[in-house]
């Protein structure tokens, strides 16, 4: 990294920093301080367990849903998961790029209070077309979060604390899904047994309270989001800096806004990232349709109910998801000192294991059974969730990583968001019998998931040979 410099701001200069030798040269880059990047950390990790939250407990309620507004399968699996990204589509790629351009701090707390607001709107929804409405724009607040959150931590963090905060930002995910699985379990029961509201007009189903809720929760995490200190960004000498072109006139600014740039630079290098991007979508499908389908899996298959699910589910997700992080950073920790592409390479062996566990879970002869070979998948898939984070950035250009991160998730959001609509749909079109459910699950994992694991593996010689690349270059 000889040569490489950062813009000093305001907030530098007051804070504590951490000198970071970059090449024999002598020149160094200077870290924010411990406590300030630790704080930001917190308070991200914050945002992203309500996002989780949020998600979690909306396919807690699913069957509720489907029975209150008299969906059908495939309405449910729509509602659950394209309704999200209508928006997300169009508005996704340029709103992330607000974090190349503006604080990061900004547009995380703008997108979060975006994301409250929304909620809210879910909470007073009144039919089938008002929900989806609601659902379509919480994927359009959602959109900047990550993309703002990856670049923030990546200047926050030095490349050897990168993969540690990565993998502490999984907490997030952690949280969201587990208490979410535990405590929304919990409230729906409870909630059932209350009459339905009305207020200024509004029928509100006693399961909608959850959602008004959520919706406070939400906006109290954009106001501690504007706390957080802006990280100084990494600016590399035009010298090293071709990959990552710079916008000059009006045109080439519009073009930068919309992501096409960023498109160019990931298609200039498709050996590199197709693979990761493909692997990445079509597992995406399957995590996502498995998460929002496993409730009304379980009270079809085995008969349970959502307090029953939530109180066996939530502590195997949590023993697993909280050792799928510290394996995942301490295998590929191991692996990189024997590779170089440790990182595509690890995904590449979780993916299996969770294309293994994906397969075998709904055929389990009892639910508990089924729950612990989910938990075990959900173990393997977020240790590799970790190794393909860092593997982009370790790759993006980064006058451009937060729009190549954004395309990356954009990737994992939409074909994730299509997941419950494609089980949805084989469970209605192909399967054909509610109660038969689980085959639907089989298929789609059976399908979908070896063909990532594949594209994954391909894209490891790829990935090496760039980062040998990036290296002689001292980036």
């Amino acid at each position: 990294m000889a040569g490489v410099v950062i813009a000093t701001g305001p907030e530098q200069g007051r804070s504590e920093s951490t000198a970071v030798p970059l090449a024999p040269g002598g020149s160094e880059r200077q870290w924010p301080s411990s406590g300030a990047a630790y704080w930001a950390l917190f308070v991200i990790i914050l945002a992203t367990f309500l996002n989780f939250f949020d998600q979690t407990v909306f396919g807690m309620l699913a069957q509720r849903i489907k029975v209150d507004f008299g969906l059908s399968d495939e309405q449910l699996g729509f509602l659950g998961g394209p309704a999200t990204i209508i928006f997300f589509v169009f508005a996704g790629i340029p709103l992330a790029r607000l974090a190349d351009i503006y604080p990061r701090k900004f547009v995380l707390a703008g997108g979060m209070a975006a994301t409250g607001l929304v909620m809210g709107l879910g909470g007073m929804a009144q039919g089938f077309a008002q929900f989806v409405g609601s659902r379509m724009f919480l994927g359009a607040g959602g959109s900047a979060h990550a993309p703002a959150a990856y670049s923030m931590i990546a200047d926050y963090f030095p490349p050897r604390k990168i993969t540690r905060a990565f993998s502490l930002l999984q907490l997030g995910f952690i949280g969201g899904t587990t208490i979410g699985v535990l405590v929304g379990g919990k409230l729906i029961v409870m909630l059932a047994g209350w009459p339905d509201q009305t207020v200024m007009g509004f029928h509100i189903h006693n399961w909608q309270l959850i959602l008004l809720g959520q919706a406070v929760l939400g906006l109290g995490a954009a106001a501690l989001l504007l706390t957080v200190k802006e990280p100084p960004r990494l600016i590399v000498p035009p010298a090293l800096a071709s990959e990552a072109p710079v916008a000059q006139t009006l045109s080439q600014r519009a073009i930068a806004f919309t992501g096409l740039d960023a498109a160019k630079a990931i298609h200039a290098r498709g050996r590199v990232y197709y693979p990761l991007f493909i692997g990445l979508a079509l597992s995406a499908v399957e995590t996502f349709g498995l998460a929002f389908w496993r409730v009304p899996f379980m009270i079809r298959t085995y008969g349970w109910d959502e307090g029953q699910i939530g109180m066996v589910m939530a502590p195997m997700l949590l023993v697993g998801s909280l050792a799928g992080i510290f394996f995942g950073g301490f295998f590929v920790e191991w692996l990189a000192r024997r590779y170089a592409d440790a990182n595509v390479r690890a995904a590449t062996i979780l993916f299996a294991l969770v294309t293994v566990c994906a397969i075998s879970s709904p055929l389990m002869p009892t639910g508990e059974a089924s729950l612990a070979v989910m938990a075990l998948g959900g173990m393997f898939g977020l240790a590799g969730a970790v190794p393909q984070n860092a593997a982009i950035q370790r790759i993006a250009p980064n006058a451009m990583r937060g729009q190549v991160t954004a395309i990356y998730l954009f990737m994992f959001t939409f074909f994730g968001a299509m997941g419950s609509f494609v089980v949805g749909t084989v469970a209605q079109r192909i399967v054909g019998v509610e109660a038969d459910l689980w085959k639907a699950l089989v298929i789609t994992a059976g399908v979908l998931l070896p063909i990532a694991t594949t594209a994954m593996f391909f894209g490891i010689r790829p990935y090496r040979e760039e980062v040998a690349r990036l290296e002689a270059a001292g980036l």
